[in-house]
């Protein structure tokens, strides 16, 4: 029977809430800087984000809402040089600590951590902005808490494709049967599903609230603090009042066979 050996993150909206109040204002910061009139709105933001990754989303913006403009340079030249300013904005917001994990994160990480669960992370964002983020916990060198991080560009399609989840499968040296998927988002849904992890936790962030979480196993408000309950959407937490690692390995065993551990 298959036994839980890891445990594989998405970053945005998963470990911390950051898209609305940490990658859109570095986007519009990022816009300032290049002396564009843009700006993306917490409602624009949210459509945006149907499209994974931040060159990605600059270009679908240009197609939908400014099919005229024109760049100063080469489209590819122009939106990478655009995102890069992005992500000095936006690391530079993680430095001063102004968007925290979410609830419940840190606490799980540790049961994890305590246990010899391994960890890793499957993200579309940049590895400078999961770097920023770790750095900025509470908890000293939490990225070397990370055995694997999977991120940005470095597969050929980002979510909802599986290709990112299916990297940190290989460089894990796990099949998916061995691991549960943490994500916050439909995309992220269909990437860990496609990879094969059936075992998949989804915890609603402010933007995901209300979508399509089919195939999941387990879908919650959020981790959950004591004193701050997770409430199971879809799937149960089996009397448990927050996402520890028992819910998980209870998970793991319906979906793979493994029973209680």
């Amino acid at each position: 029977m298959a036994e839980l050996q890891a445990i594989i993150f998405d970053v945005d909206g998963t470990l911390a809430d950051t898209e609305r109040d940490g990658h859109r204002p570095a986007f519009n910061a990022a816009f300032q800087d290049a002396g564009l009139d843009w700006h993306w709105s917490v409602e624009l933001y949210g459509e945006l984000l149907r499209v994974t990754g931040g060159k990605e989303r600059i270009k679908e913006y240009l197609s939908r809402y400014l099919p005229d403009f024109t760049p100063p340079k080469p489209l590819d030249d122009f939106v990478r040089d655009l995102h890069r300013r992005k992500t000095e904005r936006y690391v530079a917001m993680m430095q001063e600590g102004r968007i925290p994990l979410r609830d419940g994160v840190m606490r799980l990480l540790r049961e994890a951590r305590e246990a010899g669960i391994r960890l890793a992370i499957a993200t579309t964002t940049t590895p400078e902005n999961v770097t920023a983020l770790l750095s900025s916990a509470p908890e000293p060198d939490l990225a070397d808490w990370f055995e694997v991080i999977a991120a940005g560009d470095v597969v050929p399609a980002k979510k909802p494709a599986p290709d990112i989840f299916v990297l940190a499968l290989q460089q894990l040296a796990l099949p998916p049967s061995a691991c549960v998927a943490v994500e916050d988002s439909d995309n992220g849904v269909r990437s860990a599903l496609g990879a094969g992890l059936d075992a998949l936790l989804v915890t609603e962030s402010s933007y995901t609230a209300g979508q399509d979480f089919s195939g999941a196993a387990l879908v919650v408000d959020r981790l959950g603090e004591p004193g701050a309950p997770a409430k199971a959407l879809q799937g149960e937490l089996g009397g448990a009042s927050v996402v520890d690692l028992g819910v998980l390995r209870r998970l793991h065993g319906r979906i793979y066979g493994a029973g209680d551990r």
